[in-house]
């Protein structure tokens, strides 16, 4: 019998129709979670499909819209999700934009807009949700009253020069994801975040595609190999399970070990 560790539980999962956000909202539905799956203004469609995808498997999931950077969107996108499924049991803030340019070309609407998706509408999220974990009565499906995962990058601890938007935004979300824990890990609320390395998705298909970016792609990871939306959506389940009940306020790294600096394994 397949397993079904987060039967009963309602989740969100912002950013999800590609990438690492569907397969993250996939794999939560196949654990048993009716899902929200989140999509900018334009791509209902993506959604939708994302959406039928799950309920052919069995799984329950809806679309939902919001620019999780605008506040009122995103109180509008977590009453919604409350309002269909009954209760938000598991929030997923997987949204997130680059806009790379060399520091001293980089315009300040580029920089706003990374930290505005990234970093607020990280905050804007987990703050609509903490505020739904604590109104709800535990429901019993699970030991926490609520659990965030906020997506973050092994750029949290990598510097990447050309991107200090990103860079910047990751790192901030990292803090964000640690003080929050600490605040609200007495309500019964867990909250960490996964940060994944090079995973193969669309929005990084010319880095992947040609063999020559690839080879060099593949000498940043000591594994030897690119990873999958299924490789972080895996890690998500277990994060937001009862499996891991004890965790909070950590980063798990899905990275191949990306973050070990592996030039340091020829002494730098």
């Amino acid at each position: 019998m397949e397993s079904k560790p987060l039967a009963g539980q309602s989740a969100l999962v912002t950013g999800a129709t590609s990438g690492i956000g569907r397969g993250v909202a996939e794999a939560l539905a196949l654990a048993g979670a009716a899902v929200a799956v989140n999509y900018r203004p334009g791509s209902e469609e993506a959604a939708k499909e994302v959406c039928r995808g799950i309920r052919d498997r069995g799984g329950e999931a809806v679309p939902v819209r919001a620019d999780v950077s605008v506040e009122s969107d995103v109180k509008r996108m977590i009453a919604e999700t409350v309002a269909v499924a009954g209760a938000l049991d598991i929030l997923v803030a997987n949204s997130g934009v680059q806009k790379d340019a060399a520091f001293l070309t980089m315009s300040l609407d580029d920089w706003r807009q990374v930290i505005d998706t990234n970093m607020t509408g990280s905050f804007l999220c987990a703050r609509e949700a903490v505020g739904r974990f604590m109104e709800q009565d535990r429901r019993g499906v699970s030991r926490a009253k609520g659990k965030i995962i906020f997506m973050i990058s092994v750029h949290e601890v990598i510097p990447w020069a050309g991107h200090v938007n990103y860079a910047a935004s990751k790192g901030g979300i990292h803090m964000l994801m640690q003080s929050l824990a600490q605040e609200v890990a007495p309500e019964g609320i867990r909250v960490n975040s996964i940060a994944p390395g090079f995973i193969k998705t669309p929005i990084n298909e010319d880095a992947w595609s040609d063999p020559a970016k690839l080879r060099r792609s593949l000498k940043l990871i000591p594994y030897g190999r690119l990873g999958e939306p299924e490789d972080v959506a895996k890690a998500v389940v277990w994060l937001t399970s009862d499996e891991s009940d004890y965790i909070t306020g950590t980063t798990l790294f899905v990275d191949g070990g990306m973050a070990l600096y592996p030039a340091f394994r020829t002494d730098g």
